[in-house]
Order: C-alpha cells, then sequence, then structure tokens
C-alpha cells in the first residue's frame, strides 16, 4: 500500500516536470523555426512569407503563390510537434479551393495517383480529416535544430505544383 502511494506521488509530482520541459522545448524550437522561416521564406526559390497561425501558436502558415502553372497557390502549414517533429503540410489550391477527394470526378483514381506519388516524389501525398489533399513531409528533432534539412523542404515545396498537373484528369 505504501509502496503504491509512493509512486502514484512520484508520478504526480514528475509528470508536470516533464511536461514543463516539453512546453519549453518546444518553445524554443517554434522560436527557431520562425526564425529559419523569415529568412528562408525571403530566399527567391521559396518566395513566401510566413506568419504564425491564430488558430495554433505552434503552426505558421505561409502562401506560395510566384512561378506556378497548374495551382492558384499552395497553402503551406508548418508545425512544431508535441512529438518532438516539425511537419510540412502543403495544401494545393486549384480553381479558387482545396482538392478535395468527395468533390473529385474520379476519387478512386484520384487516391491511387496520390498514393503512387507518396511512391515516387520526395513529398508524401495525403487527404486530412476533411478529404482535402495535400503533401507533406516530416522531420523529427533528435538531433537537433535542423535547419538545413528544413530550407532543403521549403525549396522542394515549389514542385508540388508540377504534380498537381497530373492530378487534374481526376479533380
Amino acid at each position: 500500500m505504501r509502496l503504491t502511494l509512493f509512486a502514484l506521488l512520484c508520478f504526480f509530482l514528475i509528470t508536470p516536470l516533464t511536461a514543463g520541459a516539453q512546453d519549453s522545448s518546444r518553445d524554443t524550437t517554434r522560436t527557431q523555426l520562425a526564425d529559419l522561416l523569415q529568412t528562408a521564406g525571403a530566399r527567391a526559390d521559396v518566395d513566401v512569407a510566413f506568419h504564425q497561425s491564430t488558430k495554433n501558436p505552434y503552426n505558421f502558415v505561409g502562401f506560395m503563390t510566384t512561378g506556378l502553372v497548374n495551382s492558384d497557390s499552395l497553402e503551406i502549414v508548418v508545425s512544431v510537434t508535441k512529438s518532438d517533429t516539425v511537419g510540412f503540410r502543403v495544401y494545393p489550391h486549384y480553381k479558387g479551393r482545396y482538392i478535395n477527394v468527395g468533390r473529385a470526378r474520379i476519387p478512386n483514381a484520384l487516391m491511387r495517383k496520390l498514393l503512387y506519388f507518396s511512391d515516387q516524389n520526395f513529398l508524401f501525398w495525403g487527404a486530412d480529416d476533411t478529404s482535402d489533399v495535400f503533401s507533406g513531409y516530416t522531420i523529427t528533432l533528435e538531433s537537433g535544430f535542423p535547419a538545413d534539412a528544413i530550407t532543403t523542404v521549403l525549396r522542394s515545396i515549389r514542385n508540388t505544383d508540377k504534380f498537381v498537373g497530373q492530378l487534374k484528369p481526376f479533380i
């Protein structure tokens, strides 16, 4: 009985400290990411102005609009996750709206093409919980803050536009 009480007491004392350390680490990563997105977003091969999301303080949002042939824009959401990763979600806007599996002319063909793209592309492809199509990438923070890797992903996002061109017959 005493051991159980002691174990519970230790759990309740240590858990807030661990959560607090995790939040502190996440806050540090968010600050580093904000600075990097400001610098890397201004590069000519990225050309995106990022701002912190009003819905989630650990998300940054920007729109790529220049140099696109198939998309109206690419909405880029960069997230600092609770699991020590930086996640990228790129939502192509086509004809004024998101590409949505539920509104697609040929939904099965669209999803098959997305699966094929996930096998062949640098970025993976998927659909979110509202069936909006995105390309994405996830970077782990296990070895520290990977500024060069994040910049490489940002520079690669523009390629999403050419794959939207291949999705057109199914949308």
